[in-house]
């Protein structure tokens, strides 16, 4: 009976190592194989005249996907497809340490006095790719990712996680092929 047990708690830590980290949705009267070209949207970057250094990091692992996907980047009106890309930001509280306790009571009365742990504010920001098709200016795929990127993180763990997520991303474009 053991033996089962363990089993099956292996087979459950698989089907949890297999969650997927990225949500993809697309156009179902799509038909992505018309597509051969891309390039990023002109309006990119949320109207900021510089690019930033996690979008650089986007900018560089998304045209890498699109590379292995046999498609050709070209200039933006020559282009079948549109990339157009952001980090959604949002805001979350963290505890960190522990709070302190103090009680005195005896029988049925008690006094006690806590406090709270403390409570930081994280900055968080999720990856949402978009393709959109030039001709109609309709988004035919998206893909938005589960994980985040938050301000403590260091440089080389942003990239690497920019890099997996939209690696991930792009194992489900065209879609029908998973």
């Amino acid at each position: 009976m053991t033996i089962r047990m363990v089993l099956a708690s292996l087979a459950m830590l698989l089907l949890a190592g297999c969650a997927s980290n990225v949500v993809t949705d697309y156009d179902s009267g799509t038909v992505f194989g018309n597509y051969s070209t891309w390039a990023f949207a002109n309006n990119q970057g949320g109207g900021e005249s510089f690019q930033s250094l996690d979008g650089s990091r986007i900018r560089s692992a998304v045209e890498r996907e699109l590379n292995r996907k046999a498609m050709d980047k070209v200039k933006a009106d020559e282009a079948d497809l549109l990339v157009t890309w952001e980090v959604v930001e949002k805001e979350r509280l963290e505890r960190s340490g522990f709070g302190f306790g103090l009680g005195l009571g005896r029988g049925n009365f008690g006094w006690g006095l806590s406090t709270a742990p403390p409570v930081r504010e994280v900055q968080e920001g999720k990856l949402v790719v978009e393709l959109v098709d030039s001709g109609s200016e309709r988004v035919v795929w998206r893909a938005v990712s589960k994980r985040y990127l938050n301000e403590d993180q260091s440089p080389e763990y942003r990239r690497k996680l920019i890099d997996e997520v939209v690696g991930e991303m792009f194992t489900k474009y065209p879609p029908g092929l998973d």
